[in-house]
Parts: C-alpha cells; structure tokens; sequence
C-alpha cells in the first residue's frame, strides 16, 4: 500500500493547512555540504538517490520522476534526470530535516501510452509524490490517474491549460498555455508586427493550446492572422506551408513547436525568401542550430527560465550543472524538474509531513523561489511566474527580456 491517506482526508488536510503554511523560501537556502547522497543503479539501468541522512523514516520523501529519456525528445529527458538527481544530493547533503529518495525516474518517450505505462511502473515503488512530465500529451493522461488515487503529481513543462482543472492534487511549476501565447501576442506587437501567420502540429496538444492562445490575443494587440499552416510532429517537409506564409505576407511566423523539428522548419521558411520575425514557444528549447546560425537570426521563443539570469539560484544551478554534466542538456525542462524536487521539501516543511496528504496540503497555494523565479500556486495549482523571452546570436541563445505576470 502507498504511504498516503485517502483522498477525501487529503482534501480535508489541504484546506487546513494551507491556511497555517508558510511562504516559500529560496531553493537554494538548504543546499549545503554536509553529507554525500548515495546512488545505486536499479535493474532498469536508471540512477536512483536514496536519502543519506539516518534517522526517521517518516522524513524521507519518496518522489517517483515521469520523463522523456528516448525518442526525439530525449534531451529533455537527460536534463530532467540530470537535474533531479542532482537536486537530490544536494538536499541529503544539507541539513534540512526532510530528505528524498527518488524510487526510480522512468521514461514516457514522448508517448501517451508509454506515459501511463510508465506511471503505474511507480506505484510498486511506493512513492509519495510523483515528478513529471513536462510534455501535455503524455502528462493529461496521468493527471487522471493522479485524481482518482489522490497522489500528488508535480507537472514541469505541461502548459496545457486542463492539467490541474479539477485536480485538487496536480500542480505544476510551469505557466500554462493561454498566458505563453498572450505573451507571444503581446510580444509581436511589441515587435511593430501587424500580419502573423501560424504554423502549428494538428496532433500535439502543446501546439493546439499555443496556437489557439496566439489566436484569441492577436487583435487585441493590432495583429491580423493572414495564414493558418497545420504540420504534424513527425513531418519534415514544411516547403509547402512556407511558401504560403511568405505569399501571405506575414511579417511575423509563430511556430509553437518542439525542438526536433524547429531547424527544419526555420531552415526551410528561410529558403523560401522569409526573413522576418519566427517566434516560438519553450518547446524550442535546445534546438539544434549547427549549421544553420544565420538562419535563426530574428528568431525567438519563450521560456521558463534563462542561463543568463543574474540571480543568485540560477547562477548557482548553472555553474554546477554545467560543471558535472556540461551545458549540451541545460535546458528549461532540467531547471524545472530541479525546483521540482527543492518544491516538494518545501511541501513537507508546510505540510508537516511527508505523506502524500501533508504533501498536498503543503504545495496549495505555495510561495516559491527558485531557479525559475518567483513561483505562486494559485487555485488551480497553476504557476503564476514571469516568461522569459530569448532570442540567438551566433546560433546560440541569448536572454532577451523578461516579463512579469500581470497582478
């Protein structure tokens, strides 16, 4: 049996406790050097981290990790794994009074079914709480099966808006997909741009939800949509939309897409005479831009975080992530499963506990700051968080501006 309580006691904990809760401090602040976690490798070959501090059992927080380690995908798996198992030691290294143990971080290569396949690998294990995923697809389907047994699921980059609807214990530490488009809107017009033409994957939820958000915001912010593109997830050949985009004459493309296809899309518009604006959504975080330098020029995408940022958490993050596993998989899905785990400690300090009811009444309504900023959970368990907006030079990406959401 899972170590939680059932979900009407959990839902019952939750409205007391968050009333009595704390606010978040940073994620940083219980890191220290005290200790080493140990790692040992399970049969299925993943790294798990088992708390290295004796004493009360009832202190070890059991966090079972969904992500994406194969596929086209799978970098943003790597950083995921990368960061988790990191954010781990560095807690059992502190001296906080909560530990975790990551029974076993397990692959949704990008797939629904794999997904739930790869959740109900877990609940053997008998976690407490439950990390991922961070693409909408694979991760709705898991959200359901986090409802009707009551366990708390942290969600990463899943933006679609109905994740957490109705889902007292789902949360996410990503902005949804409404506020990534509005601030696409938002950000065309920034730009001077009066014509837009969208290029979206009919069969990917993420996709859907940027283009219809894009959509509802355009004319508000003196965009007209002069062509509306559909690919899929798996196409290469993107000659045909491009050449209608450009005969459209947009000044600004939006291609709320994932990073395996981005280069060739940005490639092929290019060749087709495009030279304006491309913006994208955080999903072309990591693109492979080898090659291909020049043609990202006067490109963007929105995203969850920056290397760049100054702060003190980030900078912290970066420079030892890159010093351990090198900045190839420094990506906005490893800095959000990082605060992911720092979350869940911080769940467990409000709560006043490590079941998974504790768990759920300390993430309601959470104040947190980490290495994606300030992060406040509202009544949905959505994350109300700044956007970053960056953009290449050299092919490589560069931060360009940040906007804070609106009170």
């Amino acid at each position: 049996m899972m170590k939680r309580k059932l979900l009407s006691v959990a839902l019952s904990a939750v409205m007391v406790m968050a009333m009595v809760s704390g606010c978040g401090s940073s994620a940083q602040n219980s890191a220290a050097t005290t200790a080493a976690a140990s790692d040992t490798t399970t049969a299925a070959g993943t790294t798990e981290t088992t708390a290295a501090a004796s004493g009360d059992e009832d202190n070890i927080i059991r966090i079972g990790v969904v992500c994406t380690l194969t596929g086209g995908k799978a970098l943003y798996g790597e950083g995921a794994k990368n960061a988790v198992t990191m954010a781990a030691e560095e807690i059992n290294s502190s001296d906080s009074k909560y530990k975790v143990e990551i029974v076993d971080i397990v692959d949704d290569a990008a797939d629904s079914k794999q997904a739930v396949n790869a959740y109900n690998s877990l609940e053997p294990k008998n976690p407490e709480a439950i990390v991922g995923a961070f693409f909408s697809s694979v991760t709705l389907p898991m959200t359901e099966l986090a409802n009707d047994s009551g366990m708390l699921l942290l969600a990463t980059g899943a933006t679609n808006a109905t994740v957490t609807i109705d889902k007292p214990t789902v949360f996410r530490n990503c902005f949804i997909d409404p506020y990534q488009g509005k601030m696409a809107a938002l950000f065309a017009k920034d730009l001077g741009a009066t014509k837009a033409a969208i290029i979206y994957a009919k069969d990917d939820d993420y996709s859907n939800g940027l283009k219809d958000a894009f959509v509802e915001n355009a004319a508000g912010n003196g965009i007209e949509i002069v062509y509306t593109g559909e690919c899929t997830t798996t196409d290469t050949d993107f000659t045909a939309q491009a050449s209608q985009a450009v005969a459209s004459g947009a000044d600004f493309v939006f291609y709320p897409c994932f990073l395996d296809t981005v280069p060739l899309f940005v490639q092929q518009i290019r060749d087709a005479g495009y030279e304006g604006v491309i913006v994208g959504g955080d999903g072309w975080d990591g693109s492979d831009t080898t090659g291909l330098e020049d043609y990202f020029n006067n490109c963007y995408f929105t995203n969850h975080y920056s290397s760049e940022d100054t702060s003190e958490a980030v900078q912290t993050f970066v420079k030892k992530y890159t010093e351990t596993y090198g900045a190839e998989s420094l990506n906005g899905s490893a800095a959000l499963y990082y605060d992911a785990i720092y979350m869940m400690v911080q769940a467990a300090e409000n709560g006043g506990g490590t079941d998974t009811a504790s768990l759920v009444a300390g993430m309601t309504g959470m104040s947190f700051s980490g290495v994606g900023g300030d992060i406040y959970l509202d009544e949905n368990g959505d994350a109300i968080k700044p956007i970053v907006i960056n953009t290449y030079e050299d092919g490589k990406i560069k931060f360009l501006k940040s906007l804070a959401p609106e009170k």
